[in-house]
């Protein structure tokens, strides 16, 4: 499930990833970012996956059609988790999703980063 985070505010936006995403998630992030990026010309975003379990194979293709379509338009990915695994998908985040990511296990740190 992905679920837009209250805290968002101008073109910064923050998004809470549990339990297993799904295809029609990215249609809940997806529009979310493209309209910030319409308003501002770009977007930073937060993902906290400190609950995130997998994706299913279905939300693959959806995953990757947004990174391709959006890559360009966000300045920022800040990941946030408890996990080895999620700071190598920061690193992955770079090339494919955003022009500069970074793990963080704290989302205050997260969000300060975004805003600075």
């Amino acid at each position: 499930m992905i679920e837009k985070m209250s805290r968002s505010h101008d073109n910064v936006l923050g998004f809470r990833v549990s339990g297993d995403v799904a295809r029609e998630d990215y249609e809940i992030l997806e529009p979310a970012v493209q309209e910030i990026v319409d308003q501002s010309g770009s977007a930073r975003l937060l993902l906290d996956m400190s609950d995130f379990r997998w994706e299913k194979v279905e939300a693959w293709g959806a995953d990757l059609r947004f990174g391709q379509k959006c890559h360009r338009s966000i300045e920022r990915m800040a990941l946030v988790g408890h996990h080895k695994w999620e700071k190598l998908l920061a690193r992955l985040a770079e090339p494919f999703y955003a022009q500069q990511a970074q793990y963080f296990a704290d989302v205050e740190q997260a969000w300060d980063w975004l805003d600075s």
